[in-house]
């Protein structure tokens, strides 16, 4: 497969060519981005009880025993004729809705990233606001009759 093509750096000034979005000398510019990022979600937004859950052993295990039982498989793809690899587990009720069933391999199902989004619309997208409709004056002229 043929290599990208070579682009300046994203870094403002840079002229130096790269394959990526930032050069050798500016690359840990986008590491320090990401990290910043994570760090303001980290510290503002993400819910505290969630990521100690989902950062524990018991559900590591759990979750690896779902995607084995679903052969690593998207199981919404794969009631469409789909195959396609599963990235996430999702739990069928929510685990703020229902904490006892956490653990329940019944209420867990393997998912690519894409149905897992379809069935998270309220993640990662900000609401989708009407667009303004703008109002336009039309001005319409007759050209004067010239008299010779």
């Amino acid at each position: 497969m043929p290599s990208k093509p070579l682009r300046p750096c994203t870094k403002i000034g840079c002229s130096n060519l790269t394959r990526e979005r930032y050069c050798e000398q500016h690359k840990h510019k986008e590491q320090q981005d990401k990290a910043e990022r994570n760090r303001y979600y980290d510290k503002h937004k993400r819910n505290k009880e969630a990521k100690k859950f989902y950062n524990s052993t018991a559900w590591r295990k759990c979750r690896e025993y779902v995607l084995k039982r679903d052969n690593y498989l998207c199981q919404r793809c794969l009631r469409k004729g789909i195959i396609q690899a599963a990235d996430v587990v999702h739990h069928k009720e929510h685990l703020e809705d229902n904490p006892e069933k956490a653990f329940d391999p019944e209420n867990l199902e393997s998912l690519c990233n894409a149905c897992h989004n379809e069935e998270h619309p309220e993640k990662g997208q900000k609401e989708k606001t009407e667009k303004k409709t703008r109002k336009v004056r039309v001005i319409v002229s007759k050209a004067n009759q010239e008299k010779f």
